[in-house]
């Protein structure tokens, strides 16, 4: 038997996010889950060794990675019309989790305990830190747009910027104090003020 499952995986790279705005650089799911999956790694290291927490690293990496699969099958939805109103966004969670389910079907028998609960919804000890990680690299997408002169993110970054700020993570204000200032820089910056051996 042949399972289509990972060609489905590797085909969100054909599934573009932010489709109701002008793009620079357009990104597609299959980007933006490697970087969810980075920055929710560098959060969970943050929480371990600046803040002495316990997180399931492993687990928050490996949801973070699987956070949209389902998505090759429904599409992205922009945040606007999901939330538009809770009976439209009720509607859509079914429909994420009907895909999810047949992407589960589609692994073997014998490997589907390993995947199904990536496809599925996290437990809320790994949720919180895949939401934080997919809500920054919405923060950073919009930064990069603005950086590059589109007026179109600026909003959407104070946006995202605000969500951050209410989720109240320490390791999202050390992620933010740290980092992200390199995100708005040149090629040229970066490299100049990198530390030295």
């Amino acid at each position: 038997m042949t399972s289509p499952f990972l060609a489905y995986v590797y085909r969100l790279q054909y599934i573009q996010r932010w489709s109701l705005m002008r793009n620079t650089h357009p990104e597609n799911v299959a980007e933006h889950s490697f970087h969810v999956a980075v920055l929710a790694h560098a959060l969970c290291t943050i929480a371990e060794t600046v803040y002495g927490k316990d997180i399931p690293t492993a687990d928050v990496v490996t949801a973070a990675l699987f956070h949209d699969a389902p998505e090759v099958l429904t599409g992205d939805i922009p945040t606007p019309v999901k939330h538009h109103n809770p009976d439209i966004l009720h509607h859509f969670r079914e429909i994420e989790q009907e895909a999810a389910a047949q992407l589960t079907a589609m692994v073997p028998p014998t490997l589907r305990p390993a995947y199904a609960p990536w496809l599925a919804e996290p437990p809320d000890a790994v949720r919180v830190w895949v939401k934080a990680a997919d809500r920054l690299d919405a923060y950073l997408k919009c930064s990069f747009e603005v950086m590059a002169g589109n007026r179109e993110f600026v909003v959407a970054k104070e946006q995202c910027a605000a969500a951050l700020a209410a989720m109240n993570m320490p390791e999202v204000a050390y992620f933010l104090d740290t980092f992200a200032g390199a995100f708005e820089q040149t090629l040229d910056e970066i490299t100049t003020a990198r530390p030295g051996p």
